[in-house]
């Protein structure tokens, strides 16, 4: 059985697929232009030989650490989360004693206090994480763990630091230059969301043993013809990418304003978060996009599916499953009679079972689902996924007229956050932010 979708239960017929199918042509063309000219690294992995390389090299260092503490946020954590959870998942289990990977990816004192107080520093690799080297909530953790190193290890500190940063600009290549602290590049045109088949995701899933090759190449089986110079509209048509494309926008013209991401693979839960980022800052632009919604089967048929089957009737949903997940345990054969019908079954079973009644029931309740069906959870299937995610949404905001690879309404937070701070200049923001502050406040206890 191969890696497919099923379409069935789209609701095509009642979307105007059709204005959006006939611009396939127009669509060609700017894959053309923006591949030619290097601006979709994601599609063409023009790095990919050279990190290889790099994570060839890399490997035997980093196999005397026990524990990484990786430091990013957003689209430098959320990737590298999911693939832990998908193909490391030991490390939350009773008894683990190999590899500890750990993601430090917000503003959180508890947690970092806790790194500081229980990861052994000599078997401790830092692994920090920014594009731009300027991201305060990361290159803030960076400063305190440079000097925790630095207090515990001595000189020999920055042999326990690795940045993965932009290759020729920024604070963090300063300071692997300045220090000699080995680092990776961030290619340009990577954006963070889409960034996690680049060194950004790869270095972890190294450092944990997994198989980044096939990752690498089950998301190029998918890109790869949407970079072909020789793509014509009637190929780009029968893509995958752009037949959800196609549907995503269809969708919003017809107002389903939400995309559920139910994730019928339990340890495959965090690519919903990774999917809520992609999808959410790419397309929520100018009034436009829908909210992506991660959920998890089977246990969010027991809390929000509430809303997904019996709510306003304005969300769709991709529905991730797979055939061919782990048998389990067996029911026992002596069950009282009320539970008599999973007798000697495989556990798994269950998990079948339940996903084939939500996704039937979801669908008898007006909810437009396509089901991406894989034929197994192996890497290469991950690497599937978010290459057919990831070029998806690219041509989704394309067919809905804006750009899905800038975010520029996360920066005016961003700006009033260092304003806070009291960081230079930023006049205009200091002044919004003392109106704020000083304006007449409706405050009520509870």
């Amino acid at each position: 059985m191969a890696d497919r979708l099923d379409w069935t239960g789209a609701d095509l017929g009642n979307l105007n697929l059709a204005a959006f199918e006939s611009r396939a042509g127009e669509m060609v063309a700017r894959l053309t232009a923006e591949t030619g000219a290097g601006r979709l690294p994601f599609l063409t992995m023009p790095y990919a030989a050279a990190l290889k390389e790099d994570l060839a090299q890399l490997k035997d260092y980093l196999k005397t650490f026990d524990h990484m503490l990786l430091l990013g946020i957003g689209g430098s954590a959320l990737g590298a989360r999911a693939l832990q959870q998908a193909f490391f998942p030991q490390q939350d289990q009773p008894g683990h004693n190999g590899p500890s990977l750990w993601i430090a990816d917000n503003v959180d004192a508890y947690a970092l206090e806790a790194y500081l107080a229980k990861l052994p520093p000599e078997k401790t690799v830092v692994v920090t994480v920014s594009k731009s080297g300027g991201t305060i909530e990361t290159v803030g953790q960076y400063f305190i763990l440079k000097e925790w190193m630095r207090k515990r290890l001595g000189d020999a500190w920055f042999e326990h630091m690795l940045l993965v940063t932009d290759e020729k600009q920024g604070f963090l290549r300063g300071e692997a230059e300045k220090y000699s602290i080995a680092s990776l590049p961030v290619p340009d045109n990577l954006g963070g969301r889409y960034s996690v088949l680049s060194a950004v995701g790869l270095v972890p899933a190294l450092f944990l043993g997994m198989d980044i090759d096939a990752l690498m190449a089950g998301a190029l089986e998918i890109t790869a013809p949407l970079a072909d110079p020789g793509l014509t509209a009637e190929a780009l048509a029968d893509h995958p990418s752009f037949q959800l494309a196609a549907w995503g926008a269809a969708l919003q013209e017809k107002g389903f304003d939400e995309m559920i991401f139910f994730a019928y693979i339990p340890l495959w839960a965090k690519f919903g978060d990774w999917f809520a980022q992609l999808w959410a800052e790419s397309l929520g632009k100018e009034g436009k996009g829908s909210q992506p919604i991660p959920a998890v089967g089977v246990t969010d048929q027991h809390s929000v599916n509430q809303m997904f089957m019996d709510g306003v009737r304005n969300k769709a949903c991709l529905f991730l499953t797979c055939s061919n997940l782990p048998a389990g345990p067996k029911f026992p054969s002596d069950l009282p009679d009320q539970f008599g019908y999973v007798r000697g079954r495989d556990f798994g079973e269950l998990l079948q079972a339940e996903g084939l009644g939500t996704r039937m029931a979801l669908s008898g309740n007006g909810v437009p689902l396509v089901e991406l069906n894989l034929e197994n959870d192996g890497p290469r299937q991950a690497g599937k996924l978010i290459g057919l995610l990831g070029a998806a949404t690219i041509l989704t905001g394309w067919l809905m007229g804006i750009n899905p690879l800038d975010q520029p309404a996360v920066e005016l937070g961003k700006r009033l956050a260092k304003a806070r701070m009291n960081a230079d200049g930023l006049a205009e923001e200091k002044a919004q932010l003392d109106a704020f502050l000083t304006a007449k406040r409706d405050i009520r206890e509870f």
